[in-house]
């Protein structure tokens, strides 16, 4: 098992299948990152870990609540559950509602900023209301990256403009953009001698 020296946390809502989908696309094969998603399903059945697994070249899968965060892995908040990160560990829970949603963006944005610091790279996506801006706070205090779906690209413009407004912000960036700004930002930059 790899432990990750890096985290990807993205955050989505209406409209973010296909950005995660352009997204999923470019992650490099090999990545000393674990990728931490969380898309608006409420307690509705999810097949994203599946759709996703067909556009990427890692696995995606619904974690269990205790499993060890792995290094070149797509962890995807299963319906109705909370998803964090505590101790290298998976922490699921059904806890309040946050923002109208569970799973909810902040819980995990909140904890990775906490277990990962200025290794954090937080994206906000296209969605209603303003789930994701706390948590991209977060991210952004411990001195992490902070990267935002174009609200202008969005399909719902709330969530990534609410970030925008609150959050100092590192890249901007459209859906179909994206992929390739993540896979830059994941990849470790060269020492020039």
């Amino acid at each position: 098992m790899d432990v990750p020296d890096k985290a990807l946390v993205i955050g989505a809502s209406t409209g973010g299948l296909e950005a995660l989908r352009a997204i999923v696309r470019e992650l490099p094969a090999r990545t000393n990152a674990a990728i931490f998603i969380v898309l608006h399903v409420g307690s509705n059945k999810s097949d994203l870990p599946r759709l996703l697994s067909h556009q990427s070249r890692l696995p995606a899968v619904h974690p269990c609540t205790g499993e060890s965060v792995e290094a070149g892995k797509i962890y995807v908040a299963p319906p109705d559950h909370h998803m964090m990160v505590e101790s290298g560990r998976i922490v699921l829970t059904r806890g309040p509602r946050e923002n109208r949603a569970r799973p909810a963006i902040d819980p995990l944005f909140r904890s990775v900023a906490r277990a990962y610091g200025e290794s954090a790279i937080g994206v906000i996506l296209t969605g209603a209301l303003n789930d994701g801006t706390a948590g991209l706070f977060e991210i952004k205090a411990r001195g992490g990256t902070t990267v935002v779906q174009d609200p202008r690209d969005a399909l719902c413009a709330d969530m990534p403009q609410s970030a925008l407004t609150h959050v100092e912000i590192d890249h901007v960036a459209s859906a179909s953009s994206l992929g390739r700004l993540i896979a830059d930002l994941l990849t470790p930059q060269s020492v020039i001698s």
